[in-house]
């Protein structure tokens, strides 16, 4: 189960911080991300980091204003949204890459709202 949080309301240029809570174990292990959808537009991709080695990847768009972490201590992601822009606004949802043998399975939490007001 993923648990997403953070989301609100904010004036262009301001920050947020999401967080992702995973329960279950071998967190560590897992790829986590996050992916937005904007309103009359398809789910894209905003940014990810691996499990082992916390690699990180950014979509184009947010690449120098967000920044992915991990805690796997706490089994939380975090995206720390920086320099907001309308274009921004969306439900952020958290995704859990779960890797098997030749395979692998998505989570998904159930999104939290970001709206960045002109």
């Amino acid at each position: 189960q993923l648990q997403a949080s953070g989301g609100g309301l904010v004036q262009t240029g301001g920050s947020l911080r999401l967080s992702c809570v995973v329960s279950g174990r071998s967190f560590s292990t897992f790829r986590m991300g996050w992916f937005r959808q904007a309103p009359g537009k398809e789910r894209e991709f905003v940014a990810a980091i691996s499990g082992t080695f916390g690699i990180t990847s950014y979509s184009d768009p947010v690449k120098g204003r967000f920044i992915i972490s991990r805690d796997n201590a706490k089994n939380t992601v975090y995206l720390q949204m920086n320099s907001l822009k309308p274009e921004d606004t969306a439900v952020y949802y958290c995704n859990a890459r779960v890797y098997f043998t030749g395979r692998h399975n998505d989570y998904w939490g159930q999104g939290t709202l970001v709206t960045v007001s002109s």
